[in-house]
């Protein structure tokens, strides 16, 4: 009996509207750290509109020393992704840029800045978290980057089309993309090969699917699918809806934080909810998860299992995570209660102490709200180390 099963993951590409308001919130928290490196940052951003009358709205709470150009942000990130030409109907120079941003509310900044510990005690002062809510880290060895193959390939597919955008190797793309790609597995859970491959991209006006077949699997697919998982049965398909013109804000509005799943494993592990852009690190939807990340990826450096999925949780003004959880899907040496106990040991987890131990006050945050916040051996992000495993195997 055959107990094969497929499994899909998506990504978008920097043109995508929902990710151009990640970029543009990211790009905002950024520039709040070049300048303060204790901006409270809450920064949400829409995109939408009709061909030639499009805006780009921010709002939320910010508290900052900062001096921030918000106009001047928002239309370099646009232009950076590639919305330059009159003929896609949304440029920096022909929407309109609407503020609406705050400050952060005196009662969560007054939770955040003493912790309830702190508050209860003699305790020298300690951050509390700035939210309550649940955060997953996944690592597992299907890749290099211990990352699930299907969100890896599907981010390569899109890291490749915009090269070769950018480079004018093909030169009628336009920016927003999507990729999606399934696999199949055995019933001992491992790759057999890759079922379906698909990319809906922009393009220019007059380009034929034919042509666009052609050049997408002969300079995207077949440099990023290795060959060993394409069989005759593989199904390429590229924009199935025959006609990807009108494209990015003006075919789709966008908002911060609705690709979630394509931010982290795509599927492949549980999710809190929370999404990361435009959020500081006294977030915890967004350090937690680091964190997470960081933990799940030195518990698979010592070989003490070859998949990690691990859960905080936090209550908002409280220090200490309310629940710590490891679940390595029976692949661990040991039991994960065992695993758990030595997290605690090694991991501090308080906010204050993962934001120092991560280096999260840095302006590092636009470069990963696209193509993933994990597994991006292109960038030197610290929750990608693993130099806390020989702590966890003694652990142990």
């Amino acid at each position: 009996m055959n107990n094969n099963y497929l499994f899909t993951s998506e990504s978008v590409s920097e043109g995508h509207p929902d990710k151009m308001c990640d970029q543009i919130s990211d790009a905002i928290l950024d520039a709040c750290f070049k300048q303060d490196k204790f901006s409270r940052v809450a920064c949400e951003t829409a995109v939408g509109g009709q061909h030639g009358e499009g805006f780009a709205m921010v709002f939320g709470e910010i508290t900052t020393n900062a001096s921030i150009d918000y106009t001047n942000i928002i239309k370099e990130t646009i232009r950076n992704i590639g919305y330059t030409k009159e003929e896609y109907g949304y440029t920096p120079e022909n929407i309109k840029i609407l503020n609406y941003i705050g400050k952060q509310s005196q009662d969560i900044k007054a939770g955040v800045d003493n912790s309830l510990e702190t508050r209860a005690s003699d305790e020298s002062s300690q951050e509390g978290a700035g939210d309550q809510g649940m955060m997953f880290g996944y690592a597992c060895d299907e890749t290099e980057e211990k990352m699930p193959l299907a969100i890896t390939l599907a981010h390569e597919l899109l890291i490749k089309l915009r090269d070769s955008r950018r480079s004018g190797e093909i030169d009628y793309l336009r920016p927003d993309s999507k990729s999606q790609v399934t696999l199949e597995y055995n019933d001992k859970h491992e790759v057999c090969r890759v079922d379906t491959v698909l990319i809906s991209t922009q393009h220019d006006d007059g380009v034929s699917n034919e042509q666009m077949e052609k050049d997408l699997y002969e300079k995207i697919i077949s440099e990023i699918i290795p060959s060993n998982l394409l069989d005759n049965d593989t199904k390429i398909i590229v924009n199935p809806s025959g006609r990807f013109v009108i494209g990015g804000p003006v075919g789709d509005a966008g908002l911060t934080g609705r690709k979630i799943i394509v931010d982290t494993y795509g599927g492949a592990a549980k999710h809190g909810g929370g999404a990361f852009s435009g959020k500081d690190p006294t977030k915890v939807d967004r350090s937690a998860a680091y964190a997470a990340r960081h933990i799940a990826k030195n518990i698979l450096e010592t070989k003490i299992a070859s998949k990690a999925e691990v859960q905080l949780s936090y209550a908002i003004g409280k220090a200490e995570p309310v629940s710590i959880m490891v679940n390595t899907f029976g692949t661990g040496k040991v039991k994960d209660s065992v695993i758990e106990s030595a997290v605690k040991k090694v991991f501090d987890l308080r906010p204050s102490s993962i934001i120092s131990r991560l280096e999260l006050r840095n302006p590092i945050y636009q470069q990963t709200a696209t193509y993933g916040h994990f597994g991006r051996n292109d960038l030197n992000l610290p929750w990608e180390r693993t130099e806390l495993a020989k702590d966890l195997e003694k652990a142990f």
